[in-house]
């Protein structure tokens, strides 16, 4: 069996083996949770778009803003929906460094303009929806930092890296992170000026909102670079095309609220198109690949 599965890249040991480390019962319920209370927000935000001075913590003038962060929650959505069901911790971390980020990014932007949330609104649904988004911010990046810790020291090695990710494709991430990074830091601490190199008009908060998700997706592409194989990336892959597809949405449903003569929204539109290839393309290798090793260990 030892030299079978070794002539297949060790893919007959990968079920067998016993000291990989696991993803624990903490990490799945956590990641689950989250994904749950991601898909609500994205529901608030990408379905009634228009209606966030009632049902979201801040009212959001601009529509395409709006249906933008409420795209980017669905893809977190699918990425941490999808590590939440991973049984090893190699092929579901790749959502926790990015959400953590995020979200302690997300809690200190609701601190900064916290007079612009419905803290007091009449309304006791609104006031509801928006104190239930500052106790999930306070709470959940405490809670993933402790999660993580114990995570880490589970005791266990990872499995081996079978698939490595093609050189162009590794290349493909870094440019969006090298993309991705600088502007979403640009839009967090100087959010004036960043507005003025995005596409379509935005406030200090809402450039802020948007800066935490480019952060955040460029620390995943980095990540996903590390980890270089496509099982361990195939949460990250499936959230690129939920990604791409929600937001090319967005555009076909508030094309009036872009600047189509600026440079900034081609770029834009580009590098929607390059991670929705990525993502189809890096989710069919994955899946590709497990069906040939499920193939193969059924001879």
């Amino acid at each position: 069996m030892t030299s079978r599965a070794s002539a297949l890249g060790g893919s007959m040991e990968y079920s067998f083996r016993t000291d990989y480390r696991q993803a624990t019962s903490g990490t799945r319920r956590l990641l689950l949770v989250a994904s749950i209370l991601v898909f609500l927000v994205g529901v608030q935000l990408f379905v009634f778009t228009e209606a966030t001075e009632k049902l979201f913590a801040w009212t959001i003038k601009t529509p395409l803003t709006a249906a933008f962060l409420g795209a980017a929650y669905w893809a977190s959505f699918t990425m941490e929906f999808m590590a939440a069901r991973q049984r090893w911790w190699a092929s579901a971390r790749v959502a926790v460094p990015a959400v953590l980020v995020f979200t302690a990014i997300t809690f200190v932007i609701s601190v900064v303009h916290i007079d612009l949330f419905h803290v007091n609104a009449p309304d006791s649904v609104t006031r509801f929806l928006t104190w239930g988004w500052l106790c999930v911010y306070a709470v959940v990046p405490p809670a993933m930092l402790i999660i993580l810790l114990r995570q880490i020291r589970t005791p266990g090695i990872d499995p081996p890296r079978e698939q490595p990710l093609p050189t162009w494709y590794r290349a493909l991430l870094l440019i969006h992170a090298a993309l991705l990074v600088p502007v979403g830091l640009v839009l967090l601490v100087v959010p004036t000026v960043g507005a003025q190199v995005w596409p379509w008009a935005l406030t200090p908060l809402t450039a802020r909102a948007i800066g935490a998700w480019l952060l955040g997706i460029g620390i995943a592409a980095v990540h996903a670079v590390w980890e270089n194989d496509w099982k361990r990336i195939r949460p990250a892959t499936a959230s690129y095309i939920t990604l791409g597809c929600l937001e090319f949405v967005a555009l076909a449903r508030f094309p009036g609220d872009v600047a189509w003569n600026s440079p900034q929204a081609w770029i834009y539109v580009l590098f929607l198109l390059s991670a929705l290839a990525a993502g189809a393309y890096g989710l069919w290798m994955a899946s590709d690949n497990a069906a040939r090793r499920a193939a193969a260990d059924s001879r």
